[in-house]
């Protein structure tokens, strides 16, 4: 069901009773089934799993089971894990991912549940291409734990990867924002669009691995989709009368966008973690640089002074802070959501001028800032 709130308050900056223990999902992608094996002798410890499914594993994309931050990625050549990723969940949990092919994240990156990580290899001491993964608290392996429940090692499991991610954009051309998701799905993904009085349209657009964007490609001052494919850096764009594609950024980017120029059309761009820098394409092929945060924060984009050109901006979960770049030196910082937050940005009034949000992912939550004492609230998509 969906309800709207207007509430006259701050949001809480208290944690969210979210625990990884809980909510580690299977290392792939939304409605897979893998193998996942074991047995005494397995080195370190007989409760890390050596997951496989048939002879073509090898590539495979592997996926965060749990939002955190990339705590080392190390290539160890031809001896025990190899490449491999090590990723910090909080309260001491760790998930470590190794014989991997390809790594698609840096030291210290902000990774979110259902994300690309890397490929599937078979790096270091490994006879055959697996993913070989570990849940560890405090440094010790533990067993692993998929929706709350104990795996049965030597079994097969089904992915439920399947996490909603929030979306924003103006679905009918009123110049005020509307909230979304993108919601993964065993068969590919679908866009969910909640129009402003609160009907639903469903857009099915993009694989279960897919970064999600949203922009009006057009011009005609309605959003439509896109979708952004990490591992081969091409853009998809939903445009009529057939797609557009883009080939930009590189494998460990974010993407990103806006309407850079100020053209009413809308642009690409990627965010690189390992220098903290935006590239936004220009609709001829230019591209246009600017470094802004770390590699430790999430990139947003805006219009925030009602311009018509979009700058660029970050959000720090961690501090619930946004730092929106106004450009000539000028930063201008808001604290708003919570750590469970992921940040939006709308218009969430028709006056051509960005705002912050936040989608709560434990309760599935948008919380648009109206202005420093007002926050409007809506509930839509699926809280993880």
């Amino acid at each position: 069901m969906l309800a709207v709130v207007l509430v006259i308050t701050l949001p809480s900056t208290a944690e969210s009773a979210w625990s990884p223990d809980d909510d580690f999902q299977v290392p792939f992608a939304c409605g897979e089934s893998w193998e996942g094996d074991t047995r005494p002798s397995h080195s370190p410890s007989s409760l890390a799993v050596d997951w496989d499914r048939d002879t073509n594993d090898r590539g495979h994309l592997v996926i965060a089971s749990s939002p955190g931050v990339v705590e080392s990625v190390k290539d160890l050549g031809n001896s025990s894990y190899g490449l491999y990723v090590v990723l910090d969940h909080r309260g001491g949990w760790t998930t470590l991912h190794a014989h991997l092919l390809r790594s698609f994240v840096v030291p210290g990156q902000r990774v979110d549940q259902g994300q690309v990580i890397g490929r599937l290899g078979n790096s270091g001491g490994s006879s055959f291409p697996h993913l070989h993964y570990e849940q560890r608290r405090n440094g010790s392996d533990r067993h692993v734990r998929f929706d709350g429940s104990h795996f049965d090692y030597n079994t097969w499991i089904k992915s439920r990867n399947c996490a909603d991610v929030p979306v924003v954009g103006d679905w009918n051309g009123d110049r005020a924002s509307d909230v979304g998701t993108f919601t993964r799905r065993r068969t590919g993904s679908v866009f969910r669009k909640r129009l402003p009085r609160g009907a639903r349209q469903v857009v099915a657009w993009g694989r279960t691995t897919d970064q999600p964007l949203v922009g009006d490609w057009d011009g005609d001052g309605r959003f439509e989709l896109g979708v952004w494919r990490q591992a081969t850096q091409r853009f998809i764009l939903r445009t009529p009368p057939k797609p557009r594609r883009i080939r930009f950024g590189d494998s460990k980017d974010t993407a990103i966008a806006g309407d850079w120029d100020g053209d009413n059309r809308w642009d690409v761009g990627t965010f690189d973690p390992r220098s903290a820098t935006f590239s936004l394409r220009l609709r001829g092929g230019a591209v246009r640089t600017k470094t802004f945060g770390s590699r430790s924060i999430l990139p947003v984009t805006g219009d925030w002074d009602g311009d018509g050109r979009w700058g660029v901006g970050t959000f720090n979960p961690v501090t619930s802070t946004f730092r929106l770049n106004l450009g000539a030196g000028v930063v201008k910082t808001i604290n708003f959501g919570r750590r469970a937050s992921l940040p939006v940005v709308g218009n969430w009034k028709p006056d051509g001028i960005s705002r912050v949000g936040v989608w709560d992912t434990a309760t599935g939550v948008f919380s648009q800032r109206l202005s420093p004492t007002r926050t409007r609230k809506i509930r839509f998509g699926h809280a993880r």
